[in-house]
């Protein structure tokens, strides 16, 4: 499975490409919009979320709601292109007129110096345009599908929000929780899909103040995932590791400045005998972890546990109280350039790396199993899954 996305922050569409899917999957445009609106959501947010309102079309891949085996297309109109049809007009000449929101103070913090550097843009937009988070809508629209590949074989994938700024909830309580599906029911009834009532207030309060002061705030997402079968990825090769693969899908979202595993960088503070996670083994279960401190992952294989995994939110470059920048022309010092922007998107950043890591799941088990029917697929899977149990 492979895909690639293509669109600009104002341009006319957003569209994904996916070759890979198995033929026979039942998949609805609901299914999608239903992701897509999550991301949409979450305290915060920007006044762009109140304009768009993303609805994804099939326009390939995809007839009577069941995948072909074909490269499937995914399409999400822009609205906000209404507002931005001539200066972002792929066929009309640049003049005086369609250049007049040119961008030449770079924002530190974005790709706006270093990809007009690389590119040689002298209108920063060229790059601000592709790099925004606007393009994580359809990385979603694909984590979508994948989701809806994974819950085939009962892999179910949940992400929420760890902290925002100094506003951190208690992770303790997740041993409460015996499913994702009971975990999902919580987080998604809080604005800022926390874990309780109290984080959810302070994560608000902060964001109010942040937002009061012309800035901006990062944060913590958790990612689990449940139900993957044991020794997907491998040991063989760095690049066939499965959690290399994920630290760098989550890395590689707009934003995200780093990634840790299950006790994460905690395990660097404690010893062997605290870390490790003991083996057991019944023959109800078979081989088992009595915990889960590497976050499902041994040797850059998953082991049949849940699959953890923490993404670190950077804050938004944009201010509106702009930091120290350069003119790219004229070389003269000047504040940076203001955009459209939210106080925070961490509320946004946990549905996206929730995407991410069903996009690199699914990867993984198309690599493994039969990727041309989904039902063959799943076939192999059951019969993987009793020859595991059976070791």
């Amino acid at each position: 499975m492979r895909y690639v996305t293509a669109g600009e922050s104002h341009g006319p569409e957003e569209i994904a490409v996916i070759e890979g899917i198995p033929a026979g999957l039942h998949i609805t445009q609901e299914d999608v919009n239903q992701q897509l609106a999550r991301r949409q959501k979450g305290y915060g947010r920007g006044d762009r979320q109140k304009i768009e309102t993303d609805q994804v079309t099939f326009l390939t891949g995809v007839r009577h709601q069941v995948t072909l085996g074909s490269p499937i297309t995914l399409n999400v109109h822009n609205d906000d292109h209404n507002n931005w049809s001539k200066i972002m007009a792929p066929n009309t000449p640049a003049n005086d007129e369609n250049t007049l929101r040119k961008v030449l103070r770079p924002r530190p913090g974005h790709a706006d110096l270093v990809g007009g550097i690389k590119y040689r843009h002298h209108d920063l937009r060229n790059v601000l345009e592709r790099s925004s988070a606007r393009e994580t809508t359809m990385r979603v629209a694909v984590g979508a599908v994948a989701k809806k590949l994974l819950s085939e074989i009962g892999v179910d994938v949940h992400g929420f929000v760890v902290n925002v700024g100094p506003a951190k909830t208690d992770l303790a309580q997740l041993e409460q929780y015996k499913t994702l599906a009971k975990l999902r029911e919580v987080t998604e009834s809080f604005d800022t899909r926390t874990l309780d009532q109290a984080t959810d207030d302070e994560i608000k309060t902060v964001i109010d103040q942040t937002k009061k002061n012309a800035n901006t705030v990062g944060g913590t997402v958790q990612v689990m995932a449940t139900g993957m079968p044991v020794g997907l990825g491998s040991y063989v090769s760095a690049d066939t590791k499965l959690d290399a693969k994920i630290a760098s899908a989550i890395v590689g979202i707009n934003a995200f400045k780093g990634v840790e595993f299950g006790g994460g960088f905690g395990n660097a503070e404690k010893y062997g005998d605290q870390v490790m996670d003991e083996i057991f083994w019944s023959e109800e279960k078979g081989f088992y972890r009595g915990s889960d401190n590497l976050g499902g992952f041994e040797g850059g294989m998953t082991t049949g546990g849940a699959i953890i995994v923490r993404g670190v939110v950077k804050p938004i470059p944009t201010l509106y109280r702009p930091m120290q920048s350069v003119d790219i022309d004229t070389h003269q010092d000047h504040k940076a350039s203001i955009e459209r922007s939210d106080t925070t998107a961490v509320t946004a950043a946990a549905v996206i790396a929730e995407a991410m890591v069903a996009i690199e799941l699914a990867k993984a088990v198309l690599d493994k199993f039969d990727a041309d029917n989904i039902e063959r697929m799943k076939e192999q899977v059951a019969v993987y899954r009793q020859e595991t149990q059976q070791f």
